[in-house]
Parts: C-alpha cells; structure tokens; sequence
C-alpha cells in the first residue's frame, strides 16, 4: 500500500489551531469502489431505510478492516494523539437524500455536540480535553454543502464554548461544512463541536468513521477484538486491536516492544 506524504508537523499546527483537518486523496478510488462494493452488500441485508448507523464496521469485511492501519492516516494520527493507542471506534454511516426530513429511527441527522460519555468527560474551566480522535472516510461526493456533511465550529475545542442551541437546522455564528470528494480523509478531535447535518441533496452520503483513543480507554465497539480480526494480526495491528499483553497493568505503562507504533513518531 502506498503512502501519501504528508507534512506531518503543519498538520499538527493546523489541527491544534482549528481541531479538524481535510486530507485531499488519501485512498484510491479503486480502494474506495472496493469499499462502496462490500457496503453495498451489507446494506442490502438491512432492513431498507433512509439512514443507517453500523457500528463494529471492521468486524464486517476485511476491507474495511484494512483501514484499521492505513498508513498515510495512521501515522498521523500517532503524532495527534500518542504511540499508545488503540482503535476506538468503526462507524458506517450512511445518508440517503431526504429533501422533506422524513423521521428514520435511525436519525438522518444529529444536532451539535462533543463526542464523548455519559456523564461526560472531565470538564475543567470550560475545557475538555482531547480524549480521542477520529478519521472519517469520505466514499461518496461530498463536495457540496448540503449533502448531510459534517458540521463543525473550528477552534470551539480549545476554549469554553457552547452553542445557545443545539439544533443542527439553525446556523451558528462561524459554523462550517466539512466537504471532501470520495477518497478524502476528514480527522477531527472528540471535544469539537460538531454535528451531522440534514441531507437535502440528490446525492447519499457514504463515511466510514474510524476513532483512536489510548489504549487505557475501553473501546466502544468491543472489549476484548475477536479472534477473526486478530488472526493473522502483525504487532502494529494486534496494538490497535488492543491486544499487547495479559498483564493489563502494562497498558497504562507499556514496554517498548508492546507498542510498536512508537516507531511512527516523528523524530
């Protein structure tokens, strides 16, 4: 697998400045009509509907495994976050156009919030911080607002802020819609506001978000990675996977060896 190469330190200036990147070109669109063709078929054993949320994505078909980590976004990712971490979270979601917001009981679309529990993360005058990261797979057009892209107010993690209501239909000051062409890679801090946006286009949206957390934290998919996914794992995979000794006192104080993404900080 090729890695795009990407200027890793004004990333991490970026996105500590507004808590969200774009990364233009990450997969090939061979690798995401591959992706489109899997989740073709795994839609087409749900029930029909006009949005569909589906967790535990990895576990469905390796090729949506194989984003678990991909290079170009991982390496990144190890530099926003630290080498000892894990994979969080594997998320399809999908948003067929619904110009009249027909209700789903799977919602179409969600109102402005941080990631994060219930009760919430710690928060210290005003401020929580960044507890994990996700990358969102862009697989269909989203270049054009409108398109139930992602919302986000750029900067609201880094300072105490809250939105005076949360209902994604009516713009806040400064709000903006993250738009990305199929193959592009949006990452973003759990502690951004954010939200998911009505689709009132022709056109469905397609993302894959996958999120990394230390590997202290549980994940949300899962507590212990089937044996599927870690068959056949090599050591950058099983650490992802959460798998780095049966000592669990060592994942808040790893060996060396334990964490073989330690080797993708940067210098």
């Amino acid at each position: 697998m090729s890695i795009k190469q990407l200027d890793i330190k004004g990333l991490m200036n970026q996105f500590n400045e507004k808590g969200y990147l774009v990364i233009p070109s990450v997969l090939s669109q061979e690798k995401v009509a591959r992706l489109n063709s899997v989740i073709d078929t795994i839609i087409s054993n749900e029930p029909e509907s006009l949005a569909y949320n589906i967790y535990n994505s990895v576990e469905l078909h390796p090729e949506i495994a194989s984003l678990i980590d991909e290079p170009t976004i991982l390496r990144l990712i190890v530099n926003l976050l630290g080498y000892n971490i894990q994979l969080h979270i594997s998320h399809l979601t999908i948003r067929k156009p619904n110009p009249n917001d027909v209700q789903t009981t799977s919602q179409s679309f969600i109102d402005w919030h941080q990631d994060g529990p219930n009760p919430k993360f710690p928060v210290i005058e005003g401020l929580t911080a960044t507890y994990y990261i996700k990358a969102c797979y862009i697989l269909s057009d989203m270049s054009e607002p409108n398109r139930g892209n992602t919302k986000v107010i750029p900067g609201s993690h880094k300072k105490p802020y809250d939105p005076n209501h949360r209902d994604v239909r009516q713009q806040l000051d400064g709000e903006e819609q993250v738009c990305g062409k199929p193959g592009d890679v949006f990452i973003f801090a759990q502690n951004l506001w954010h939200a998911g946006s009505p689709n009132t286009s022709e056109y469905t949206r397609r993302q894959l978000f996958l999120g990394y957390s230390p590997i202290w934290m549980r994940p949300i998919d899962y507590h212990v990675a089937s044996e599927e996914l870690l068959k056949d794992a090599d050591p950058i995979r099983r650490q992802l996977l959460g798998q780095i000794s049966d000592n669990k006192f060592k994942y808040y104080v790893p060996e060396e060896s334990m964490v073989p993404l330690k080797s993708f900080m940067l210098k």
